[in-house]
């Protein structure tokens, strides 16, 4: 999920945007969709900069 979150903000599609199209695939929620903070957080793990 988090590669595929990382392809897209690449390519320059917005977060919310972003956060619509991932789906949970393990874990407590399966089938669900992240929040748009859980994908705003994966891609500050990227750059380091978490606040």
């Amino acid at each position: 999920m988090a590669a595929y979150a990382r392809s897209l903000r690449a390519n320059g599609v917005p977060v919310p945007e972003t956060a619509r199209r991932l789906v949970i695939a393990p874990g407590e929620n399966p089938g669900k969709r992240p929040s748009v903070a859980t994908v705003y957080r994966i891609l500050a793990e990227d750059t380091g900069s978490a606040e």
